[in-house]
C-alpha cells in the first residue's frame, strides 16, 4: 500500500532507474495478500521488461511455507533480476500500552493475550511472519489483525485500536520519533545506526529475529536482454551516492557487490524459502 515500506523503498529506486534507463518507471500500488495479489499480477504478466515487482521477504520466501496453497511458486514463476537492500524488522507498540522495554512487553502480552492484537500489512507479509516468530518466541496466541499495508495498520497502531507491529524499520522510525508509537525492540542481532537507542531482542533476553529485503523480479521467461537491461539500471541506482544515503536514512543495508546478479538473487530466494520453512512450521500457524 502506499506509505508502506516496500512503496517508499521503490519509489527511491524508480526515480534513479527511470534517469538511467531514459524512461519512466512507474510505481503502482497493489495490496492484498500480504503482496501476493500483486505478485500474482507480474508472475501472470507477459516477459517484456515492462512489468516487474519488487518483491520481499514475505512476497518471495515466506508465503511458500505459510499460505496453504500460494498463488505462485517463487522459484519456478519469476526471473531474478537483482537484489537491493535488506531492512530489519523492529516491535513498536500504541502510544498508550503500559510497557517500556522488551521484557515489559513480554510480561504484559503473557498476561493479556486473550485481549490484545497486533496488525500486519496482510497475511502471509514480512510484518505477519516477524509477529508469528515473536509469538512463537512469548509463548502466547495473540490475534493477528490483517490490514492491505502498513499505513493504514500504522495508523490503527497510532490510533490505539491495536496494540502493537512488528514493522520495517524504515517506516516505523517516523512515528518513534514523532512520539506517536513506543518503540520497543529491534529485531536483528546488532543495533540499527538510525535507531541507535533502540536495544536488540537479544540484549533485553529474549533473542527474536525478523527482517525484510527488497528485490525486482520479471515474469519468467523474461529474454536475457531484457534481465541485463534493468540489472545494469537497477545496480546503477544502488551506486548512486544520493541512493544509498536515502536507504541508509531508512536503516536499510544495500547490498553488497557480489549480492547483485541474476544468478545470485536466484540462489538467495531458494535459500530464504528453506530458511522460513522451519520457523514457520513450528509456529503452527498457517494461512488458506
Amino acid at each position: 500500500a502506499a506509505g508502506g515500506p516496500q512503496d517508499t523503498i521503490g519509489r527511491i529506486f524508480a526515480q534513479r532507474m527511470s534517469e538511467l534507463l531514459g524512461q519512466q518507471v512507474v510505481v503502482e500500488n497493489v495490496g492484498g495478500a500480504g503482496g501476493m495479489t500483486g505478485s500474482k499480477r507480474v508472475a501472470d504478466a507477459k516477459p517484456d521488461g515492462y512489468t516487474m515487482v519488487l518483491g520481499s521477504v514475505g512476497t518471495h520466501a515466506q508465503n511458500q511455507t505459510l499460505y496453504k496453497h500460494p498463488l505462485y511458486n517463487v522459484v519456478s514463476d519469476f526471473t531474478p533480476v537483482a537484489y537491493l537492500a535488506l531492512t530489519p524488522i523492529s516491535v513498536i507498540t500504541r502510544p498508550d500500552l503500559p510497557v517500556n522495554n522488551f521484557k515489559e512487553f513480554i510480561a504484559y502480552a503473557k498476561a493479556n493475550q486473550a485481549k490484545m492484537q497486533y496488525g500486519s500489512a496482510g497475511a502471509g507479509s514480512a510484518t505477519h511472519l516477524a509477529c508469528v516468530v515473536l509469538d512463537s518466541a512469548m509463548g502466547t496466541k495473540i490475534t493477528h489483525v490483517p490490514y492491505k499495508g502498513t499505513g493504514p495498520a500504522m495508523q490503527d497502531l497510532i490510533g490505539g485500536r491495536i496494540d502493537y507491529l512488528c514493522e520495517i524499520i524504515a517506516t516505523a522510525k517516523p512515528q518513534i520519533d514523532g512520539g506517536k508509537v513506543k518503540g520497543i525492540a529491534i529485531m536483528t542481532k546488532e543495533r540499527s545506526p538510525v535507531l541507535p537507542n533502540l536495544a536488540t531482542t537479544g540484549e533485553q533476553g529474549t533473542d527474536v529475529q525478523a527482517y525484510t529485503w527488497s528485490a525486482l523480479f520479471l515474469p519468467k521467461g523474461a529474454p536475457a536482454d531484457v534481465v541485463k537491461k534493468l540489472n545494469e539500471a537497477a545496480v546503477g541506482a544502488l551506486s548512486t551516492p544520493s541512493v544509498q544515503e536515502r536507504l541508509a536514512q531508512l536503516g536499510a543495508t544495500v547490498a553488497a557487490p557480489n549480492e547483485r546478479s541474476p544468478q545470485w538473487l536466484g540462489d538467495f530466494v531458494k535459500s530464504e524459502v528453506k530458511k522460513w520453512e522451519e520457523p514457520i512450521k513450528a509456529s503452527g500457524v498457517q494461512v488458506e
